[in-house]
């Protein structure tokens, strides 16, 4: 029994979250960090939009225009910005994008504290923040297959991952005690500042100049980079799946309707749809180091992808609404492990030089996939039932992750 508990302990080490990209590499732990910080920013940043626009507006349809503008910058200029990233020191680019971020912070807390902004002028500023952040996403994207090597990589995307899930825990709710204490300007004015800690974070990195032949620019740049896409089964496959699991199974939209079915619309049960799936990723994150050292990620991400169908399936036919729940915790792990397989699948299948162009597109399938998924749920709800549209997606869902799977052996085998 003794000899059998190091054996035990080894293996529990094995299953957690891998914080070695932490301790072994000082350039990502200060990225990583600032990830963490701006991370709450950001999500604190959101309920002050949404609390500032409801407040002037009192109208769903201006709340909505919130994530419009933030999703049509990301989506029209992704490309371009990505064919960007490929054509300059990455570092550098980086920091330009952070400075116009934390710049469109400041000017919204100027207009917080000062009051009576038009709704117009707010949402502009989203807008113009969101296209920094079309180019700062897909730069950072490149900075990790730099800082740690092939074995880490899929553990410094589950840390990447845990940072964004406790902010999309914890934020919204310190955004909220935020503004009812300080107002809107003073939740953006702590947005602003923890920008700082980002700053923090890139000084710290070295040059990330492209290795390869640089990008050519403009629509000849974005072409060889949806070329590369189309070309490559690897990375083709594993944005064709993600795009399965979100356009055909994403529940969001349904949420207010299921909360209205089982719940009676109570609002203190509407909240928990989201932490469901968010307490899911956060589980999935914290043991990841199951799947991060898989030598097979192809397929971790496939049955994962499948899974995520499967269990949002399972979600539309429960009776019991507290099982429910539990199948949307389910559903939460199930992302999770798709999601960062799925990183780890594109980062180490793409050369240096093409990374800003595919992790634009993986930014934009991540952005526009969810959204547009959303829409087709609330479309065929209204045409026939909540159960209906979440079981039917959830079944198409497997079935395009298992045509994917069958079509493309080069995913199933990729390592």
């Amino acid at each position: 029994m003794r000899s059998a508990l190091p054996v035990r302990r080894c293996a529990v080490r094995r299953a957690l979250l891998d914080v070695a990209p932490l301790r072994e590499s000082v350039a990502f732990r200060r990225l990583w960090v600032g990830r963490v910080f701006s991370g709450f920013g950001s999500q604190m940043t959101l309920v002050a939009v949404m609390f500032q626009v409801w407040s002037a507006t009192g109208s769903t349809v201006w709340t909505g225009a919130v994530g419009l503008a933030q999703a049509v910058p990301v989506i029209a200029f992704g490309l371009f910005a990505g064919s960007l990233v490929d054509r300059v020191d990455r570092r550098r680019f980086y920091l330009v994008t952070l400075v116009g971020q934390a710049s469109c912070s400041a000017l919204l807390a100027v207009q917080g504290f000062l009051g009576g902004t038009p709704v117009v002028l707010v949402l502009a500023l989203v807008a113009v923040q969101s296209c920094f952040v079309a180019g700062g996403g897909p730069a950072s994207r490149t900075f990790i297959p730099r800082l740690l090597p092939k074995g880490q990589l899929a553990a410094g995307l589950a840390l990447n991952r845990i940072a964004f899930q406790g902010a999309m825990l914890l934020g919204p709710a310190l955004g909220g005690v935020v503004v009812g204490w300080l107002g809107v300007g003073g939740c953006y004015l702590v947005d602003a500042v923890t920008f700082g800690v980002a700053f923090y974070g890139a000084f710290g990195l070295p040059a990330m100049v492209p290795e390869g032949e640089l990008s050519r620019p403009g629509l000849r740049g974005v072409g060889d980079g949806l070329a590369f896409l189309v070309r490559n089964p690897v990375v083709r496959g594993a944005l064709l799946t993600d795009l399965a699991a979100t356009v055909l199974s994403m529940p969001i939209s349904l949420f207010p309707l299921v909360n209205e079915e089982r719940f009676g619309g109570d609002p203190r049960t509407f909240g928990l749809f989201l932490t469901a799936i968010a307490v899911g990723g956060v589980v999935a994150s914290v043991f990841s180091g199951v799947f991060t050292r898989s030598p097979r990620p192809g397929v971790v991400m496939l049955v994962a992808s499948a899974g995520w169908g499967v269990t949002l399936a399972l979600f539309g036919m429960s009776v019991n609404p507290w099982l429910g729940l539990g199948f949307l915790v389910l559903a939460g792990v199930a992302d999770t492990v798709s999601v960062v397989s799925r990183g780890a699948l594109v980062q180490s299948h793409t050369p240096d030089a093409l990374l800003g162009r595919v992790s634009a597109a993986e930014q934009i399938v991540g952005q526009a996939g969810p959204d547009v998924g959303n829409l087709r749920g609330g479309l065929v709800a209204s045409a026939t039932s909540g159960v209906t549209s979440l079981v039917g997606g959830g079944v198409l869902c497997v079935v395009a992750v298992v045509l994917v799977g069958a079509t493309t052996p080069g995913l199933r085998r990729a390592a």
